[in-house]
């Protein structure tokens, strides 16, 4: 796919967002205002932070958290959308991804409220998450939400990505053709360069300590996430604590994968599914990816590539 727009030059904007940086590169010609564009997209990643934020103690999400059981709480129209498409997710994953693993993320060491001690829990110390599916109730028309049990939200596996989302709605809205806007591994382009060729995404090597790609992912109007352990863990001792959870368990991920990419529409579902698949594992990941005719990539901790593109 070419792009017809001969007097574009590449231009590039970033900035802070969610305890890392965004950034967004993009070609267009002269009339854009990079100035009101960094604002627009700097205003809508804060809106997002605000919202769904586990390290604001003030966001919407930690109200939610915070709220008593069978207390309906409001929520943003934003947020809404984001827990109706966790609880979805959730369901077509078989419970992989799950976004009440707050208080198993804290209890392990990692998160915005981390537990006392070693960070090696164990047996009553930690104990198995409500599954969300059944603890949270959404009432979409009204826009509020209520827990019938006690439940620790954390929408990291899934609020990078709908704020790349959002960034791509800020960019449709200055009528930019050609872009590539992401946080941290989670992507999304429009469009080609202006010399017809696509946007270059590096598909980094999961090894820990070491920034490599070991490969290269070509995106047209798609978005690209990638899940891993390799980039945040812990070592306790001789063991060695990965920072995804596996809700099914109630315990830290350990299985065969050490990261899942995923191609999809929206960065939200390409950013959901890496985690979920990523949990689901070496087998079942890529079985339910086929079955649900998903584009993903899969390493395995001994450098094996699978792939259901």
């Amino acid at each position: 796919m070419s792009t017809d727009h001969p007097a574009a030059e590449r231009r590039s904007l970033s900035g802070p967002t969610m305890g890392t940086r965004y950034s967004a590169v993009f070609y267009g010609s002269g009339d854009v205002d990079e100035r009101r564009l960094a604002a627009a997209l700097q205003s809508t990643l804060d809106r997002v932070d605000r919202q769904m934020s586990t390290w604001k103690p003030e966001s919407d999400l930690n109200r939610l958290n915070d709220a008593a059981t069978r207390v309906w709480v409001p929520v943003p129209a934003e947020l809404m959308s984001v827990l109706q498409a966790s609880l979805r997710i959730g369901r077509q994953s078989q419970g992989a991804f799950d976004i009440g693993v707050g208080d198993l993320v804290g209890a392990w060491g990692f998160g915005a409220r981390p537990a006392h001690g070693d960070g090696l829990p164990g047996g009553p110390a930690v104990p198995k998450p409500a599954i969300t599916a059944e603890a949270l109730e959404l009432d979409p028309h009204l826009r509020r939400a209520r827990k019938h049990a006690t439940l620790a939200l954390d929408l990291s596996g899934i609020a990078k990505g709908h704020g790349v989302d959002e960034m791509a709605r800020v960019m449709r809205q200055f009528s930019i053709p050609a872009w590539l806007v992401g946080i941290d591994g989670e992507m999304r382009a429009s469009g080609a360069k202006p010399d017809g060729t696509s946007w270059a995404v590096a598909h980094e090597r999961p090894v820990r300590g070491v920034r490599e790609a070991m490969g290269v992912i070509e995106l047209e109007d798609r978005a690209v996430a990638t899940s891993g352990n390799y980039r945040h863990y812990r070592d306790i001792g001789a063991r060695t604590i990965s920072h995804t959870m596996d809700p099914r368990s109630g315990m830290p991920l350990d299985n065969g994968l050490a990261s899942v990419t995923v191609l999809a529409e929206t960065c939200l579902e390409a950013d959901a599914w890496a985690t979920a698949l990523l949990v689901m594992g070496e087998i079942a990941g890529p079985r339910l990816a086929r079955l649900m005719d998903m584009d993903a990539i899969f390493v395995l901790a001994d450098g094996t590539v699978e792939t259901t593109l």
